[in-house]
């Protein structure tokens, strides 16, 4: 699996819509289990939410977020889920709170996930932003910026390489050693 992001450093991303969801989201939500016959991002990405919101995956655009609330992600802890939403183009996730399997197959997949207490703020098709580093949503259709936590640079350096893979192939180095410390 190629992670098309992996090619990029990160810390604020580019305004994006907003596609907000409410509390407990889980996993077979964001992707059906009937669409699980596949590993391959695009295809998942065409599936992502439809069930819960049929609309999603043929309108998101590249860069929009999913913003949701309290225990984003319960469920599985299948790699599906996260994967679904970079095969459709999601440049990152706000919520309230995360399941924490979820939270952590989208930071080893490259995926910016951001937990912000005041995402419920967030209106569905508000243009939003993050900034990861500092922890800062910001609605740029209402003017207001959100504290949120921000991702630690250990974090956000596997989320700039693209995920896990990307970040143990660099630090393994071509010789498949490296001696700095992680």
């Amino acid at each position: 699996m190629t992670n098309t992001r992996a090619d990029r450093e990160i810390d604020t991303t580019q305004p994006g819509q907003a596609w907000t969801f409410g509390n407990n989201i889980d996993t077979d939500q964001i992707i059906p289990s009937r669409f699980l016959v596949s590993t391959n991002p695009a295809e998942l990405g065409e599936h992502a939410f439809n069930d819960l919101r049929a609309e999603f995956a043929p309108n998101v655009e590249d860069g929009d977020f999913v913003v949701g609330g309290h225990n984003f992600g319960s469920g599985s802890s299948r790699e599906h889920a996260p994967l679904s939403l970079l095969g459709a183009g999601v440049d990152g996730i706000v919520a309230q709170s995360f399941a924490r399997i979820f939270f952590r197959n989208g930071i080893n997949l490259g995926l910016p996930v951001l937990i912000c207490p005041e995402a419920d703020q967030i209106r569905d098709g508000d243009t939003v932003s993050l900034q990861l580093t500092r922890g800062v949503v910001t609605n740029h259709t209402t003017g207001e910026e959100y504290d949120a936590d921000p991702l630690p640079e250990f974090l956000q350096t596997i989320v700039n390489r693209g995920g896990l893979e990307e970040h143990t192939r660099v630090k393994l180095g071509a010789d498949g050693y490296d001696d700095d410390t992680w």
